[in-house]
């Protein structure tokens, strides 16, 4: 039986800049086990998430998966600009912390008023990668407030940032500062990926990286950790 599957996040979902977590869950399974639906928006807060939802409510799927709060978590660190990001994404107010969890909390109020799924909500991977700086310590932050959302809720918390952690502290890597993202250092990427023909992975390693190509966009190594949190948390139990 096809267990189908709606995927919900930002880019990190999108997969256009990171690892495709979505194809490394499938490569877990039997083929024609799972159908993978994404819903994933470059750039996205909460807010936005909480505003297209009904493509998933109309044909509700048997197991929704939540990553969102990367960009809400960044947009608390000095250096991000909070201005430009609001008018990008047409925010209606200042990104907080409370209003993630507002926003975060009436996402999954309507999932499970309007869909039967079992619904999974991911902690959010670590910013960078050293764990005592204030990029980590933010996404530790948003995570916690994912966690009471998912106990407030009744639905699946899915340790993604420990299972980071672990393996941060596992392989010891590089200290190397975090900066945050800019239009150019996506598009170098992307230059480097499409037209030089290099693999994130490959990007990760000259740069030091262990689970990132720029300190927020995932790896193989992290997207792996992504699709390893949502099989255990809610398909392996449910098998």
């Amino acid at each position: 039986m096809t267990t189908r599957i709606a995927c919900l996040g930002d880019s990190l979902t999108r997969a256009q800049f990171s690892a495709d977590y979505l194809d490394l869950l499938r490569r877990r399974h039997p083929p024609g086990d799972l159908q993978l639906a994404r819903f994933g928006v470059n750039g996205d807060f909460a807010y936005n998430l909480l505003q297209r939802l009904d493509a998933v409510v109309t044909n509700p799927p048997d197991v929704i998966t939540v990553l969102i709060g990367t960009n809400d978590a960044r947009a608390s660190l000095a250096g991000y600009p909070v201005e430009q990001g609001m008018k990008r994404k047409q925010l209606p107010e200042r990104p907080s912390a409370g209003w993630f969890q507002q926003c975060l909390g009436a996402v999954v109020a309507r999932l499970r008023a309007e869909t039967d799924a079992t619904i999974g909500l991911l902690s959010l991977p670590v910013l960078g990668q050293q764990l005592d700086t204030a990029a980590a310590q933010a996404s530790q932050a948003y995570s916690r407030i994912i966690a009471e959302v998912a106990a407030a809720n009744e639905v699946s918390y899915l340790p993604l940032h420990e299972r980071q952690i672990e393996e941060l502290r596992r392989t010891d890597p590089p200290l190397i500062s975090y900066r945050e993202v800019t239009p150019a250092a996506v598009v170098g990427v992307l230059v480097q990926h499409a037209v030089l023909r290099r693999s994130l992975d490959t990007i990760s390693r000259r740069r030091g990286l262990v689970l990132t190509t720029d300190h927020i966009h995932q790896n193989s190594r992290g997207a792996s950790l992504v699709a390893e949190v949502i099989d255990d948390g809610l398909l392996t139990q449910s098998a």
